[in-house]
């Protein structure tokens, strides 16, 4: 018997075979093998074709069942995790109106805050816990006052893996969680969130129908399962935003369990069992995949754009051809903690939550032309990236949230040993290193939904540690380079 998963990324797709007697990953892969397009029509927005995410996941499919050669009727269950707050629009015919507005598009920045603003920030933070900001429902106003003529052909708005359900069962659904990464789920009156609904003139019939983050949302087309080589009916039980399900596939579901990410861009996600926010706004709140009215399970989340990003952007354009990540960290860690007073706000992905939506821009700060080479620069920029994290920690401990232990996937960032001991000694917390990703635990996860395992303590007990980060003895090196860094902020924030 064997689990499915899927994970609906920025720069590819990525599939996982699971065996479920064993929890032990049977065959994954990913497309396109060089990161995917973003079409970038003016400064600050990022869109992508959603037919693009259906060819690679066919592709990531066909590869991971021919690699396992698991017969297509043992795979009893399909999860999706995928890129959060991504605007995806269909017609009656459920055709595409246009292509998907993704998460790091900052177009609808002003829409969000004038509905911020208009309604209150007691309204909005008591009942969404966030700002609408620039998550998807600003998106769509956008659409609305831009795009007329698309927004009245709307038939429904979906996520990305709402989207890619459709095209495999004819079913549009999507789940408390995902109406979260809307922000259009009303934690108070545990519903679709009518009031800012109709503060920006939507129709309540755009908004899929909602069912549980574990059950049965579907279950595979004849046709569509003959075009992928699965079984017809195959069901799919399970799908959550990228970084909810990156919590699920460390196993953080319960109250204090900390999980981070950093790829493209970067994640610290806590489970807090409190409606608490924060009154700037600058940190997310959504509904975890175990989160009910009984039982709160908030996901409290800071999110930098610019983490992965600024890594891959100084390997492609700044060190020299050929040089491996691997020997980008190894040179960075050449230079002392600090990087001997060189300073790298890394905010060059489109506007910053964690900056209350302002666009700053990636910026060095310090250059000593006679003292400071390249491996200062890699240094800095994973340094400036960790307290990036550090800044949104500081906020989430103010709300109740302490930060102790994290879980993490070996991968991307965490590859580095610079940065991830630079994370345990300025936060003070152990990092424990997970073998995992978002596929293998989407694929688990599909199994909760299913029935397959009882609960998550079953389906992740085979979770695999690769190792244990502990903070430095002496945190005061690291401590003292934050402080400079959050000066450094505070100084650029106020002069521009």
């Amino acid at each position: 018997m064997y689990l499915l998963g899927y994970d609906i990324g920025t720069s590819s797709v990525k599939a996982a075979i699971v065996d479920a007697s064993t929890g032990k990953t049977v065959a994954s892969d990913f497309f396109p093998k060089k990161e995917a397009p973003i079409k970038a029509l003016k400064e600050g927005w990022a869109e992508q074709n959603p037919e693009s995410w259906w060819e690679y996941l066919k592709s990531a499919t066909s590869k991971v069942l021919r690699d396992s050669n698991v017969p297509k009727d043992e795979i009893k269950a399909i999860g999706f995790s995928f890129q959060m707050h991504g605007l995806v629009l269909v017609d009656r015919n459920h055709k595409l109106l246009r292509d998907a507005i993704i998460w790091c598009d900052s177009r609808a920045v002003p829409y969000g805050e004038k509905a911020f603003n208009e309604l209150g920030a007691e309204k909005c933070l008591s009942h969404l816990l966030n700002s609408p900001g620039n998550f998807t429902a600003a998106k769509l106003a956008w659409v609305k006052e831009n795009e007329p003529e698309i927004f009245s052909k709307i038939h429904k708005v979906m996520l990305p893996a709402d989207y890619i359900a459709m095209k495999m069962t004819g079913e549009i659904l999507t789940t408390p969680e995902g109406l979260s990464n809307y922000i259009l789920w009303d934690f108070k009156a545990h519903e679709a969130a009518s009031f800012l609904m109709d503060y920006f003139g939507f129709d309540n019939s755009f908004l899929p129908d909602v069912v549980p983050t574990f059950s049965l949302q579907g279950k595979l087309l004849p046709e569509v399962a003959e075009e992928l080589g699965l079984a017809p009916h195959t069901p799919i039980t399970y799908r959550a935003g990228d970084q909810p399900n990156n919590a699920v596939s460390l196993n953080v579901f319960n109250p204090g369990e900390i999980a981070s990410t950093a790829g493209t861009s970067g994640v610290v996600y806590g489970i807090n069992d409190k409606i608490a926010y924060d009154s700037a706004s600058r940190v997310n709140n959504f509904a975890h995949v175990n989160h009910t009215k009984e039982n709160p399970r908030i996901g409290v989340m800071t999110c930098i754009n610019g983490t992965g990003i600024l890594n891959s952007w100084l390997k492609h354009n700044i060190v020299p051809d050929g040089t491996s990540y691997s020997a980008m960290n190894d040179l960075a860690a050449t230079v002392p903690i600090g990087s001997d007073g060189l300073t790298i706000l890394p905010f060059g992905n489109g506007a910053e939550r964690v900056l209350e939506n302002r666009q700053t821009g990636c910026s060095i700060h310090g250059i000593n032309f006679n003292l400071h080479r390249l491996p200062h620069i890699l240094r800095a920029a994973q340094e400036g990236i960790v307290f990036s994290f550090m800044y949104g920690i500081e906020i989430m401990e103010k709300m109740g949230l302490p930060v102790r232990k994290i879980h993490a996937g070996h991968a991307n960032m965490f590859l580095s040993p610079v940065f991830r001991d630079t994370l345990a000694s300025v936060s003070g917390a152990d990092i424990l290193l997970l073998d995992t990703d978002g596929a293998a635990g989407a694929a688990k996860a599909a199994g909760i939904g299913a029935g397959i395992y009882k609960n998550n303590e079953e389906a992740f007990s085979s979770l695999e540690k690769i190792d244990e980060i502990h903070p430095a003895k002496d945190r005061t090196p690291y401590l003292d380079a934050f402080e400079r860094w959050k000066k450094t902020l505070e100084t650029y924030n106020a002069n521009n």
